[in-house]
């Protein structure tokens, strides 16, 4: 019996390619695929969030939106992983820098992915797991970053529950942005635990690759249209990567 279409995705396997990347925002799935991928075909708008299939450079790629937090990226990853037939997901998206080495708009690459979520306890392993990325898909993305020339970071991320944090009475040292940076922590998203954890227990393969919205210790940030419409080194980042992921499946 087939599990597809699931009350998420509304396609069939062969509506998605091998790898597929995950913005937060539909919007900027729309981007990506009107302005980076040839002959784009939506496949999925269930809830509105939009899916496309197209080709880059004469890769078949996809795109598609995964919402925000871990409980919406542990859905579609899920699925896309388990039912549509997918290989490789990369997450693209924001985080927030935690590290004075880090400028805002600079490309944080996650190797690991800490997290102060519970989202592993569903697997019921008698310790704690590191959430980490898959290797092939760093390298591939690394060779890519060097040759765009782009400013990249690959290191720890952490993935958070929670956006807004309460924080009354707390001094600087004791603000989460602290904490955790003094652990080598280079930026806080919200997705990438989930997906690595997803990717390891069904043999597949993840990588999250995020450009810096804003500081948690400068203060600087960037507008809401930015981050939907100007971050396109990290999207032709991450398309160059699929070309290379599928050239190396090959």
């Amino acid at each position: 019996m087939a599990n597809y279409p699931t009350p998420h995705i509304n396609a069939a396997p062969e509506d998605f390619a091998k790898t597929v990347l995950m913005p937060g925002d539909p919007l900027r799935a729309k981007y990506i695929a009107e302005n980076f991928l040839d002959s784009p075909v939506l496949v999925n708008n269930v809830r509105g969030v939009q899916g496309y299939t197209g080709t880059y450079n004469g890769t078949r790629v996809s795109v598609m939106a995964s919402g925000m937090g871990m409980p919406s990226i542990g859905i579609y990853s899920y699925e896309l992983f388990n039912f549509f037939g997918v290989e490789n997901i990369l997450r693209v998206g924001s985080a927030g820098a935690m590290s004075e080495k880090i400028r805002v708009r600079d490309i944080v690459i996650g190797m690991g992915a800490s997290t102060n979520s519970s989202y592993a306890r569903q697997f019921r392993l008698p310790g704690d797991i590191s959430a980490i990325c898959s290797y092939s898909l760093l390298k591939n993305c690394t060779e890519a970053a060097d040759e765009m020339g782009v400013r990249y970071h690959v290191g720890n991320l952490l993935s958070s529950d929670t956006f807004y944090n309460d924080t009354d009475g707390l001094t600087a040292e004791e603000l989460p942005a602290h904490v955790w940076g003094k652990m080598g922590i280079m930026a806080v998203e919200m997705e990438a635990a989930a997906l690595y954890l997803n990717a390891a227990r069904c043999g597949k393969n993840a990588l999250a690759i995020c450009t810096v919205s804003d500081h948690l210790i400068t203060g600087e940030e960037t507008t809401a249209e930015e981050r939907q419409n100007s971050f396109t080194a990290m999207m032709e980042l991450a398309l160059r990567t699929a070309v290379k992921a599928e050239g190396n499946a090959k």
